[in-house]
């Protein structure tokens, strides 16, 4: 099978994504969770067919390009405006409540101090795709509170996307003895390099691209429109990393905000949607390949800290910012419990963190747990908070 080893990892990965998704759409659980149980059935820490750790990762970055190219159409900075006030505070304290924690725990159980850092950063950033999954099943995705999620989601991941960018400067300085001058100059060069090519976008491409999109959609061809936005993702991420020295997920992600608010912003993300949702879904499946359910016997105390974090702390944080800022009861619950949850570019972050030997097996397969777990509570969070609100109401 090793001549045909992408063929083979494709076609089983998706096969079983498809079976595991289905069973967990039958007990009311996320899609997502099926996805990663398909990973980890096609992994090497399980019997049967094993499939390609190495071309799962590529697909996997593939994966994490689209996810972020489509967050990028998604962001407007005109609705994050208006929503600032709750939005931005709320992510702030949120994602510093979700690191402080994380990063506290990680000390207790004798992680070192970039290992805890990164364990309390991945805890702090909620799943994209699960909550606009979540809000859009329950038509929310237009409603003020739902305006007040996405922009939250939006700064948490922008606030992640720059983590990624940066980590593997601060893991070379950290090898380093200290901030050295070298050092400091190295992130200095960094920084220099992601703020040209966030300049050139802005400047360039919000001219470029538009224009782009409309010649090609004088063609009238679909074919051409769909393969002209994918070109443009794809190109767009692999510039930033071979000349500015940035992550594929930032140039996606700015390759998407640049598109953002043209006359043909709605065609390009339906167009695209098939094939990014493919390769998300491919992206989860990659991740649950590399995850050892081991974990979940030789770990469950700590698991179980974690998820608590993750729904407990992060919930109780965006409770208390809602509270603050005087938002009803039903609305603070229903924020919380959408944000209680971590996903993709938590998987991204420590995939990245285990890469630069950062973060160990063991503390990498306790955030997936974890993650798998918040995910799969979230849609009974829903109903419980719905409950309740409804309760309080009659009440």
């Amino acid at each position: 099978m090793e001549k045909y080893a992408l063929i083979s990892t494709i076609v089983l990965g998706l096969v079983l994504a498809f079976a595991f998704g289905y069973l967990a759409h039958r007990l009311k659980l996320s899609p997502i969770v099926g996805y990663l149980m398909a990973g980890v059935a096609t992994g090497p820490y399980t019997p049967g067919f094993v499939g390609d750790t190495g071309l799962a990762l590529q697909l996997a970055e593939i994966g994490v390009i689209f996810l972020m190219f489509g967050v990028g159409l998604k962001f407007s900075l005109q609705d994050l405006w208006s929503v600032r006030g709750v939005a931005l505070p709320g992510a702030l304290v949120q994602m510093a409540t979700a690191t402080a924690l994380g990063f506290g725990f990680g000390q207790v159980i004798g992680l070192s101090a970039a290992e805890s850092a990164v364990l309390g950063v991945s805890l702090s950033v909620a799943s994209t795709v699960v909550l606009l999954r979540a809000l859009e099943e329950r038509a929310l995705i237009k409603t003020e509170n739902g305006r007040i999620c996405v922009g939250w989601l939006v700064v948490e991941d922008v606030a992640i996307v720059l983590a990624i960018v940066l980590l593997p400067t601060l893991v070379a300085i950290g090898d380093g003895a200290g901030m050295s001058r070298a050092a400091g100059v190295q992130l200095l060069e960094t920084l220099l390099k992601i703020a040209a090519f966030v300049a050139l976008m802005l400047v360039v491409g919000s001219r470029v691209f538009p224009w782009l999109i409309v010649l090609i959609a004088r063609t009238k061809s679909r074919e051409l429109m769909g393969l002209g936005t994918i070109a443009l993702a794809l190109g767009v991420a692999f510039a930033a990393y071979t000349l500015f020295d940035a992550s594929f997920a930032l140039g996606a992600f700015l390759a998407g905000v640049m598109l953002n608010g043209t006359a043909f912003t709605h065609k390009i993300a339906e167009d695209s949607q098939p094939l990014r949702d493919t390769f998300a879904v491919l992206f989860f499946v990659s991740v649950g390949m590399l995850f050892n359910p081991a974990v979940l016997v030789e770990q469950p105390l700590q698991i179980a800290v974690v998820v608590a974090i993750i729904i407990l702390g992060k919930g109780l944080a965006a409770l208390a910012i809602t509270t603050l800022f005087k938002l009803p009861l039903p609305a603070g619950l229903m924020i919380a419990v959408a944000l209680a949850q971590i996903g993709e570019f938590s998987f991204v972050l420590a995939g990245l963190g285990r890469q630069l030997g950062v973060l160990g097996d063991a503390t990498y397969n306790l955030i997936l747990a974890a993650a798998m777990l918040s995910i799969a509570l979230n849609p009974f969070l829903f109903g419980l908070a719905s409950r309740l609100t409804g309760n309080a109401q009659k009440a």
